[in-house]
């Protein structure tokens, strides 16, 4: 079957996960996107739901709250397992 050579743009970092993700799946990325298209040309649209999570209020509430802490320079974080264990024995 030919082929034809397609441009497209795409974010950096989504592109590296992605990449990672399906080399653990033994595909690069035209083969995960010729398997996409192909599965949307199969359903005749979108493989899958296309939808903005309808939250409650708590739950929205809860991630508001999350987003400032996480933004909150005095705030200590952690990157390292060892460490963040050593914190919370300290306490």
């Amino acid at each position: 079957m030919p082929t034809t050579p397609t441009q497209i743009r795409i974010d950096s970092e989504i592109k590296k996960e992605a990449t990672i993700l399906f080399k653990n799946l033994g595909l690069d990325m035209s083969g995960a996107v010729n398997l996409f298209l192909y599965q949307c040309v199969l359903r005749g649209g979108l493989p899958f739901n296309v939808e903005i999570p309808n939250y409650n209020q708590q739950m929205s509430e809860a991630f508001a709250e999350a987003e400032k802490i996480s933004r909150d320079p005095d705030i200590k974080g952690y990157t390292d397992m060892d460490e963040l264990k050593k914190a919370l024995l300290e306490d």
